[in-house]
């Protein structure tokens, strides 16, 4: 099957498509551009991609229904994102794209539910979609109606979610191997904190796009698991919306404690780095005071009077010599000896 979504990252230049899912006798089939009243009889599924005005006014006379655009999605209130409107419902969910490139983000996915299908309405590649669409061209049992791609999708979706989670849970787990390093110094390269931070913040950053989604995605299954909805739906679709809900509330419970590495690994750095300066400060600072006698003895006899009986000595310059290394190598033994260094 050949579908409309092959990675996160949706470019300027992509086309925009809408894919219809139909259920024919020899199974699942895929069709791509616009749609006819044939296809809209077996669809079970209709994704709309970045469509133009055209191609949406295309699908709503066919459908009946007015579906929300881009600038709809943006600006909707949090209370409209979830209603029931002419015996369909529309769901706004957050989801995350992007989150295997440099810069994860949210974006908005809609859900327009009928008793006959799904349609899905979105500006961006969320890998989830197309996941489910090779699943259901194998199994097409999980695209016999809409509610069975809804729950489907936001399974994948929760799937996606929970990987990114473990993705930032092993890097957490790399980065403290890395900065709590038993070996000595001497044995390995100066860690590089700086990019330990950035690393930092991209698990920060998956994380709290992941914690968004799932808050969205809990306010949805909740929603539809309203028993003042007019909409209909199975028992089946219920229980296993519910078994999703608690899905939910376990990744959350994941992300916080995720959350709670994160901050973990950010005193860990910080610290290490503290106690970086630290040693290169006092450094500075024992030999400031290593060579403090020296210095005073070179000042005595560096001052202008006319008697100083050592000035005409033969062995006075290596006398002030050696009392210079004697002083030097007498303060950094009584430093030592104290445990000081």
């Amino acid at each position: 099957m050949q579908w409309s979504v092959a990675c996160d990252r949706l470019p300027a230049h992509a086309p925009r498509v809408i894919t219809t899912l139909c259920v024919q006798s020899e199974g699942l089939q895929a069709h791509q551009g616009f749609i006819t009243a044939s296809h809209l009889r077996d669809a079970c599924w209709i994704d709309l991609l970045s469509p133009t005005e055209e191609e949406e006014l295309h699908v709503e006379h066919l459908l009946g229904l007015e579906l929300p655009n881009r600038d709809e999605l943006r600006v909707l209130e949090e209370s409209s994102r979830l209603h029931e409107r002419d015996g369909a419902l529309y769901l706004t969910a957050l989801v995350v794209v992007n989150s295997d490139s440099e810069y994860p983000r949210s974006d908005h996915l809609a859900f327009v539910l009928t008793p006959q299908r799904l349609i899905t309405v979105r500006y961006a590649n969320p890998k989830a979609l197309a996941l489910f669409a090779e699943r259901a061209q194998r199994q097409p049992a999980l695209a016999e109606s809409g509610e069975h791609v809804l729950l489907g999708l936001i399974e994948t979706l929760l799937e996606r979610i929970a990987l990114n989670i473990d993705t930032v849970g092993g890097d957490l787990d790399q980065l403290s191997h890395e900065v709590l390093n038993p070996e000595p110094a001497r044995r390995r390269r100066r860690p590089d904190h700086a990019a330990m931070l950035r690393r930092l913040e991209f698990d920060q950053v998956l994380l709290a796009r992941a914690r968004a989604s799932l808050s969205s995605l809990a306010r949805l299954l909740g929603y539809v698991s309203r028993p003042a909805l007019s909409f209909e739906f199975s028992r089946a679709f219920h229980k296993r919306a519910g078994v999703l809900l608690q899905n939910v509330q376990s990744l959350v419970d994941h992300t916080n404690f995720q959350a709670g590495n994160i901050n973990f690994e950010l005193s860990a750095i910080l610290g290490m780095i503290n106690i970086e300066q630290n040693a290169i400060i006092r450094i500075f600072s024992v030999a400031a005071v290593i060579f403090m006698p020296p210095t005073l003895v070179a000042s005595v006899y560096g001052m202008n009077f006319e008697w100083m009986p050592e000035l005409g000595w033969s062995k006075g310059y290596p006398m002030a010599l050696g009392l210079m290394l004697l002083s030097a190598l007498g303060t950094y033994w009584f430093f030592k000896r104290r445990g000081w260094l």
